[in-house]
């Protein structure tokens, strides 16, 4: 096969970032994309100077036309489209859900839940024609799980695991394969904001984890790339949680 051709939304920082370098190291040929142009067109030069092909195009997922055109932009650029991985997320507005309101339903839920929904409507549109690709979406033991004061975050991310198991069972017939990784607590910005910036709070959650540790980025990434890879062909409507033993207990 040619070398294959990667889309990453939500590429610019964390598990994002991290998926789009690991890939590069591979020698794909990457589409990245954010909502920020001027920090996705030095991830691009980055990854060019990693020796790979490597274009920014923004985009919004929260918008069917950004996603669209995304997807779009992608097959004029590189004529095919062989893995997708859906990182764009959010954990939303955080606390009891006493407290929750319908603007952070719907702002949480809008990224999180329709921008992967639409991610995978128009990665699919390319890939079953095609009769192969694999598409990894980013869940998190938030979807397999439930977390006090997090409610509207686990509701969203136990939509993005259903959306995973439907789609998969669309594409299995015709070669495309749809999972998910399910991180535990990584070490990015996320799980300071998710812990409220508490020291107390973060040690507190990751003593709970029985490896006893937030994962690195890169282990979440290269997780994405097994699953994308010819190695998993067999394995699809899956949500692999990279968490240290979180549920397992």
């Amino acid at each position: 096969m040619n070398t294959p051709v990667v889309l990453i939304t939500g590429a610019l920082t964390g598990i994002g970032r991290a998926t789009a370098i690991a890939f590069a190291k591979e020698g794909a040929r990457l589409a990245v994309s954010g909502r920020r142009e001027e920090e996705g067109q030095a991830l691009a030069a980055q990854l060019r100077g990693m020796g790979v092909q490597a274009a920014f195009i923004r985009a919004d997922v929260r918008f069917e036309e950004d996603v669209r055109k995304l997807v779009e932009q992608t097959m004029a650029h590189y004529g095919r489209l062989d893995v997708a991985v859906n990182n764009a997320g959010t954990e939303g507005g955080l606390g009891p859900i006493v407290d929750q309101t319908v603007e952070n339903y719907e702002s949480t839920f809008a990224t999180n839940v329709l921008g992967t929904l639409l991610s995978v409507k128009h990665q699919m549109r390319v890939m079953l024609p095609q009769g192969s690709g694999s598409i990894v979406n980013v869940s998190s033991v938030a979807g397999k799980v439930g977390f006090a004061g997090a409610s509207v975050y686990v509701a969203s991310k136990h939509a993005v695991e259903g959306i995973t198991k439907s789609a998969a069972l669309e594409g299995a017939a015709v070669g495309v394969r749809v999972n998910a990784v399910a991180p535990g607590p990584v070490a990015t910005n996320m799980l300071d904001r998710f812990t409220g910036g508490s020291d107390e709070m973060k040690a507190g959650f990751l003593g709970s984890i029985p490896a006893k540790r937030a994962a690195d980025v890169d282990e979440i990434a290269q997780t994405i790339v097994f699953l994308a890879s010819g190695k998993a062909r067999y394995l699809t409507g899956q949500a692999i949680a990279v968490d240290g033993g979180y549920v397992a207990q």
